[in-house]
């Protein structure tokens, strides 16, 4: 005896789509977002390792290399700290834009940074790849720069680290309340 093969109604395929449809627009927003906090996690280690490289060339050799916005692999200044301060230096960010470093006199090159002899400042510019012309830090507000991710555009703020310390960064949530 032959069996009948029933197959889906339109009804039943309208319903599978829209329920995936649904979830598309729930999982979706979530993952971009993960994306970009993993890449902005990323970079802040960069800026991290690169500005401890730096501060061991200047334990070293008493000043920090000559250094004036973003450098190439061929550039004098990735020369002096790889491999010997650093192995593997990072060149660009995880959003694909050069880093961007200031020494010594040049460090007062940043926002509302002053720089003297020693001094470095170590910055990706974000996801938009454009700097911040104000960074709300100051000398006598250096917790100002730091902020709570909690949009979208959060992600498009610079990241800046003078002297090893943030002072351009996210926070926790903890922290900022």
């Amino acid at each position: 005896m032959l069996k009948k093969v029933r197959g889906f109604t339109l009804i039943e395929l309208l319903i599978v789509v829209a329920i995936i449809g649904i979830l598309a627009a729930l999982l979706i927003p979530n993952a971009i977002t993960a994306i970009q906090k993993a890449k902005q996690k990323s970079t802040m280690k960069d800026v991290i390792v690169i500005s401890t490289a730096l501060a061991d060339y200047l334990t070293d050799n008493g000043t920090a290399p000559d250094q004036s916005g973003a450098y190439t692999a061929s550039s004098d200044f990735y020369k002096a700290l790889s491999p010997f301060y650093i192995k593997v230096m990072p060149v660009n960010d995880q959003w694909g834009t050069d880093f961007s470093i200031w020494c010594n006199d040049a460090s007062s090159g940043y926002t509302n940074v002053t720089g003297s002899i020693g001094d470095f400042v170590v910055a990706s510019y974000g996801r938009n790849k454009e700097k911040e012309t104000d960074i709300g830090f100051s000398a006598t507000s250096p917790q100002g720069g730091l902020y709570v991710v909690k949009e979208s555009a959060d992600f498009d703020k610079d990241l800046v680290a003078w002297n090893g310390s943030w002072i351009r960064a996210p926070r926790t949530a903890a922290a900022g309340s």
